[in-house]
């Protein structure tokens, strides 16, 4: 096993296989698929929650046994403070006491005795504290680092399926739930020998008092059974709560230009108060069970020792007891309400641990990830594209598919998934090594579902894409990312410096991020910041326009001389004139084949070829001047402002004569095939 705990697994977690993940991470220890599947398989809540303990001792043996042992010597120095203190009472307090006077030699002795045994429970103490806490510490560091993981080797698809503040909960207070009753459960394993011992002295002593007070187990036995029945499903809905309020908060933050610019803070202020205190209800709810609880675990013993003392005295009265035995019996029974209380702790926890693993579990074994291969790209240059016969179909959302059932026991799995039309439908066309492919079509025609198969966020359903002729399944990890490179529509910037979003950490000089730059048209305005290329951006770099934060995004992708570079309409918020000179700049790329999303009309001049797309499919491809002429849908698309401008023109000027109108629209159709004359001549 790794020094952080995550020693090879398969993807998704559960396979037991060595494939890894993104950097070359496993999620799970090989074993971790016989082990989770041995929980889920269990059956009652405490057997489940002893189950998920065990996952902890098995991957960090040595902090645990270290606890553990801290924990034994404190409950044996414990139990032998009680035969201390007996034999103390008898042999020095009574005697005292008898004859007026103490002698000083006992005493010292008596209270060298109690300091002894003082020191070794508090060195026990230590280590149990010390390795318990590192122990519950790391564990969530483990599986916070294999959630998110998980996340990263999940594709598009299935994070498109969960809310964000779902999957924000599992890496957070799930985790933290999952591995609540690992910081008690050494202690308390330690205690039974504590317990052990605490019950050999009391047989010892007086095996009838003993029997006497031994009646409490069985009841806190059935209480614990109890309670955990019904606190289970209480937690669950808690944890499920959790996730929603994350969620609610979550959307009203990343939207919050929406909520501030309609006036919606009210609304949002009373859905998140909904949210929360549906969530405070469902935790008063469990926490009543709960506070019910532990006033009962700390009773029973007490009634226990009030049992001894009753029957104890009559003992000693008829002289089958001593003073002594009887102080060492009641003070044994006093600490064995620690231990039980211990025991409660770890138990009282359990239920909300099970739910945590649930939910975290779900993760972990999620399907879907995606399969890599062995497959190498050898060629150097501008990549060879085909798509042949492609086809996409999206799945509904599982708006809570993470959330455990009611019960606590089983993850929510939905029995079947909804699907919506095709995207995309037989898709099928090549793109020539060095050359600029625009694809275009109208809303909701297949395009950004395309980019998403060009990057290999998702894979098709059908048919097949290739890179240089090899499947991109068949490939093998970081071959697609260190092929292709995508710029989206919406840039995201992270919370850092110029330099640090261009070069996400690869070992690049500071000339080789100023001439992406310049070929991305943003060295000019970069160079205009306060700090140049150390400026920090802010969150989501909204200290930048659209435009720049896209010119910064593509920059990203040129520096890293990609050979498929695929732009997702990623110049849309550039002024024509600068994305002019972009495109020309990208137009002369030798190393990369591009491939842009785009709906301006001087962008797809730029192109090569042009592949317009309509529900899914490919109904044209060719050179732009002739579709113009052979598709009527991609003339109609493409002149679609011409013609709302001739109409807002002709409603202006109802006086016109029917001649006079059509002169203007002749004028119009000479001047726009003029326009694109133009464009490819700037352009070129």
């Amino acid at each position: 096993m790794s020094p952080s705990g995550d020693a090879p697994g398969g993807p998704g977690g559960l396979t037991g296989s060595s494939s890894a993940g993104p950097g070359g991470s496993a999620v799970n220890p090989a074993w971790f698929a016989d082990a989770a599947r041995a929980v889920d398989a269990s059956g009652s809540v405490i057997r489940r929650g002893l189950r998920v303990l065990g996952l902890a001792i098995r991957e960090e043996p040595r902090l645990f046994a270290l606890s553990v042992t801290g924990s034994a010597l404190f409950g044996l120095a414990t139990v032998a403070s009680s035969y201390v203190l007996g034999e103390v009472t008898q042999r020095v307090v009574v005697p005292s006491l008898d004859s007026g006077h103490a002698g000083w030699g006992a005493v010292v002795g008596a209270a060298l005795l109690v300091f002894a045994v003082g020191a070794a429970r508090a060195v026990g103490m230590f280590f149990r504290r010390f390795a318990a806490g590192i122990l519950q510490y790391r564990m969530q560091a483990h599986y916070r680092r294999r959630v998110t993981r998980q996340y990263l080797r999940l594709p598009l698809a299935w994070h498109q399926r969960h809310s964000t503040g779902a999957l924000l909960s599992n890496a957070n207070a799930d985790v933290e739930a999952l591995w609540a009753p690992i910081a008690p459960f050494p202690f308390a394993v330690g205690v039974v020998v504590m317990l052990a011992a605490a019950v050999a002295l009391l047989i010892a002593t007086d095996p009838l008092l003993a029997a006497v007070g031994f009646v409490v187990f069985p009841v806190v036995g059935v209480l614990n059974y109890l309670y955990s029945r019904r606190v289970s499903p209480l937690f669950a809905r808690v944890q499920g709560l959790r996730a929603e309020v994350s969620a609610v908060a979550h959307e009203s933050f990343d939207g919050a230009l929406v909520v501030k610019t309609l006036g919606r803070e009210a609304d949002e202020t009373a859905r998140f108060r909904r949210a929360a205190e549906e969530l405070r209800d469902a935790m008063i709810r469990a926490g009543r069970v709960r506070g019910a609880f532990d006033p009962l675990m700390e009773a029973l013993p007490n009634f226990g020792v009030l049992a001894v003392l009753l029957v104890g005295s009559q003992r000693i009265a008829a002289g089958h007891l001593s003073v002594g035995d009887l102080v060492r019996v009641a003070y044994l029974f006093t600490l064995l309400a620690f231990p039980i209380r211990a025991i409660g702790w770890v138990i009282s926890e359990l239920p909300r641990s099970v739910v945590g693993w649930g939910r975290v579990s779900a993760v972990l074994t999620a399907s879907g990830e995606q399969v890599f291969g062995p497959a190498r790209l050898t060629g150097t240059g501008p990549a060879a594209l085909r798509l042949a016969g492609v086809g996409y179909r999206y799945q509904a959302a599982e708006s809570d598919a993470l959330a455990s059932t009611e019960d606590g026991r089983e993850p929510t799995k939905p029995t079947g998934r909804a699907e919506r039309a095709d995207a995309l439908t037989d898709v099928t066309f090549d793109a020539t090594p060095g050359k600029v492919i625009a694809v275009t079509g109208r809303t909701g025609s297949g395009k950004s579902t395309l980019v998403g198969l060009l990057a290999r966020l998702v894979d098709p359903d059908a048919g097949s894409v290739r890179l240089d002729g090899s499947d991109l399944r068949e490939l093998a990890v970081g071959e697609v990312t260190g092929a292709v490179a995508l710029v989206a529509q919406q840039a995201f910037l992270f919370d850092d410096t110029v330099r640090s979003n261009i070069t996400l950490g690869a070992d690049l000089t500071d000339d080789e991020v100023w001439d992406a730059l310049r070929r991305a048209q943003a060295d000019r305005f970069v160079a205009a910041l306060p700090a140049g290329l150390d400026t920090e951006v802010g969150e989501r770099g909204t200290t930048l326009s659209g435009g720049q934060r896209q010119r910064v995004a593509l920059a990203r992708a040129l520096v890293r001389h990609p050979r498929l570079l695929v732009l997702d309409d990623a110049t849309s918020s550039v002024d024509p004139r600068v994305e002019a000179s972009i495109l020309s700049g990208l137009r002369g790329l030798t190393a990369s084949t591009v491939v842009v999303v785009a709906h301006r009309r001087a962008t797809i001049a730029l192109a090569d070829e042009v592949v317009y797309l309509e529900d899914g499919r490919v109904v044209a491809q060719g050179r732009h001047d002739e579709l113009l002429v052979g598709s009527p849908g991609y003339a109609e698309l493409l002149t679609a402002y011409e013609r709302a401008a001739r109409l807002a023109a002709g409603a202006d000027s109802g006086r016109e004569s029917v001649a006079a109108q059509d002169a203007v629209m002749t004028q119009d159709a000479d001047a726009a095939q003029t326009s694109d004359a133009a464009d490819e001549g700037v352009l070129s």
